[in-house]
């Protein structure tokens, strides 16, 4: 049975013949090349009865097989005005350099030459496409294991018994819709940007600081969120940067991410880092109007930000935008 193929799911080349006088679109499809009767009489400077004959007797006498060497192409035709879709039979290479030989055509030798060439470029292309698809999924499995990785190193560094690593699973797993990440990484979309168009609210060091000033009572320290350097003030203006006109992190997502990680992660604080950057996410979120979803649930629970914190804060700094491909995705997942 002959088969259907569009000539949109291929890609055209241009045969020139040696002498100049022959142009014509070839199709290549499924790493062959294809031609219509019209074009390969064109070709070999033969009448279209001639070639349908040499057709005939190479099926005839079984040299080649009718299901493997001829396809339906859909092609647009224009007609007294009109543009009309016609189906049309296209013959592979196999068929067309058999026809050469019978008209011993010289052109025959030129076009068979010429489609070598193509074939082994094409092939090439595909190798080197080929090539480039693995080396990338290869990145995303040594994302995947480095992801898997934070969790252990989570699990190993911050827990002392067992209560303690089933309280920490508990975290995990509160949030674990968000990091159905495996999934993203093998499907290519994990997210890199948010998904909120509007503006985000500046909010200045002297403001997130109230937000530090009002957990102090809280928590018995009496160097809890105790600036040890300039650092918060830089992680607070990294968010807001922008070059020409154009942010570096253009969402809201983007910013909240961003900043979660960077308190955590620059220790501007003599104590409370994780705690602090926590909180000043769920203040950034809210101002920016994130925080709760449309049927008034928050968009991460206490138990989740805890545990994302954690991963973030046991993170190696190679790491970086893996955890902020993670926060991303966690946000952009429970706001859609």
């Amino acid at each position: 049975m002959e088969k259907d193929i569009t000539k949109n799911t291929g890609e055209i080349v241009i045969y020139t013949s040696a002498d100049g006088t022959v142009h014509t679109e070839v199709c290549l499809v499924s790493e062959s090349l294809w031609l219509s009767l019209n074009q390969i009489a064109t070709l070999f400077e033969r009448d279209k009865s001639v070639i349908s004959r040499h057709i005939r007797n190479i099926y005839k006498e079984a040299e080649l097989e009718l299901n493997s060497t001829v396809a339906i192409f859909a092609t647009v035709q224009r007609e007294g005005g009109r543009q009309i879709e016609r189906n049309i039979e296209y013959y592979n290479l196999d068929m067309i350099l058999s026809i050469g030989y019978r008209v011993n055509s010289k052109r025959g030798t030129q076009f068979r030459i010429w489609a070598n060439r193509i074939l082994k470029e094409h092939l090439v292309k595909g190798y080197t496409i080929n090539q480039k698809r693995l080396f990338e999924q290869q990145q995303r499995i040594k994302e995947m294991k480095e992801s898997i990785a934070m969790v252990e190193r989570s699990l190993l560094e911050q827990v002392e018994t067992i209560d303690e690593a089933r309280t920490i699973v508990r975290l995990l797993s509160d949030f674990s819709c968000g990091l159905e990440i495996l999934d993203d990484y093998d499907h290519e979309t994990l997210a890199t940007e948010g998904n909120t168009g509007t503006r985000a609210i500046v909010i200045g060091k002297e403001e997130f600081m109230t937000v530090v000033d009002a957990m102090r009572r809280d928590f018995d320290s009496g160097v809890f969120g105790k600036p040890k350097d300039a650092s918060f003030d830089s992680s607070v203006n990294q968010i807001y940067q922008s070059f020409g006109g154009t942010e570096f992190y253009p969402t809201i997502e983007h910013k909240a991410a961003m900043l979660l990680y960077l308190v955590v992660k620059n220790h501007s604080f003599v104590d409370g880092n994780k705690r602090i950057a926590a909180a000043l996410f769920l203040y950034f979120l809210e101002k920016n109007g994130l925080l709760y979803q449309s049927y008034g649930s928050r968009i991460i629970g206490n138990d989740g930000l805890a545990a994302l914190t954690l991963l973030i804060a046991v993170s190696k700094p190679e790491e970086k935008n893996t955890m902020i491909h993670i926060v991303l995705s966690i946000l952009n997942r429970k706001s859609s």
